[in-house]
């Protein structure tokens, strides 16, 4: 990965893990999200993340994105079941790994406060009165149990708002574990309509940042966002966009967009002239997307 984000060949970050699990019949409907198969199903999970691996990823996420002690408990689980499915998010992503006989490195993924609000908050960053103290807390023992758990990484990701950013980084920089910061955005601004430059920069000064970037942002909109990041921090930038598709949080459901394949593909070579080394896809993108994005990086 050090290689990577200092100039070589860029990696194959894996797609939509949640998306990739409803596409094969499974139920992601819930308050859990994908993070309900850590329960019911783990053998999928594991057979997703390797139609990622074959498909040519060098990184798989773990399916904790929506697996954080509160959101847990508010599904009526205690704290040490939460701590080993979190755990187990890791192992299946390990096991998966050792069956596809490929070498690859696994980021352990942190969702927003929002996911676990489950009411579409993620893409609004309209967290009422929660505090700064309060993110910080609620980030805190996922970021521990998945750096002890032995993740290559930490993948905090679909950030939407710079309240949440500086929560986050506070407890990154007392963690001092290696992560990438990734922002949704709508262009260059984050999703509560502040500069997204903020809060790149303010990723500048933690060591324990190794790229910054944008992810579940539509494809036309990341090319901006991550040149800004990469200018911004002077870090590495990691890309993966959603399909291009919107999510209807009181519908609950996908409306369509007129992205494609082909847009997804077509911005690699921009992605990487504007700095990103990590490039995969979010919800609704594949294996055989990813494995178009390996072909155009190799």
């Amino acid at each position: 990965m050090l290689s990577a984000l200092n100039g070589g060949q860029p990696l194959v970050l894996d797609g939509g893990l949640s998306t990739e699990l409803e596409r094969r019949g499974h139920d992601i409907t819930g308050r859990l999200w994908s993070a309900q198969l850590l329960l019911d199903a783990p053998a999928a999970v594991v057979e997703a993340h390797r139609a990622f691996l074959d498909a040519g990823a060098d990184i798989i996420t773990t399916a904790s994105y929506q697996a954080s002690p509160e959101g847990f408990a508010r599904a009526g689980f205690d704290a040490a079941t939460a701590a080993e499915l979190i755990r187990l998010s890791v192992q299946l992503a390990q096991q998966a790994i050792e069956a596809s006989g490929r070498p690859a490195l696994i980021a352990g993924s942190v969702g927003p406060y929002g996911a676990m609000l489950a009411n579409g908050a993620e893409y609004t960053g309209d967290y009422g009165s929660v505090t700064l103290a309060d993110l910080r807390a609620f980030h805190r023992p996922r970021l521990e149990i998945l750096a002890e758990a032995g993740v290559d990484v930490l993948a905090v990701e679909t950030v939407p708002s710079l309240l949440e950013v500086e929560a986050l980084l506070a407890e990154l920089d007392r963690l001092n574990h290696p992560v990438w910061l990734s922002l949704t955005t709508d262009g260059v601004r984050t999703r509560r309509g502040e500069p997204a430059e903020t809060a790149f920069s303010m990723a500048k000064s933690v060591p324990a940042v190794v790229a910054v970037g944008a992810n579940c942002t539509d494809p036309a909109g990341v090319g901006a966002a991550v040149k800004v990041a990469t200018d911004a921090s002077g870090k590495a930038g990691v890309v993966y966009p959603n399909s291009g598709e919107g999510w209807d949080a009181v519908a609950r459901a996908w409306t369509p967009a007129a992205a494609s394949q082909g847009l997804l593909i077509g911005d690699v070579d921009g992605w990487v002239a504007s700095g990103a080394r990590i490039i995969g896809g979010c919800c609704r993108v594949g294996p055989e997307q990813i494995a178009a994005v390996a072909a155009a990086l190799r």
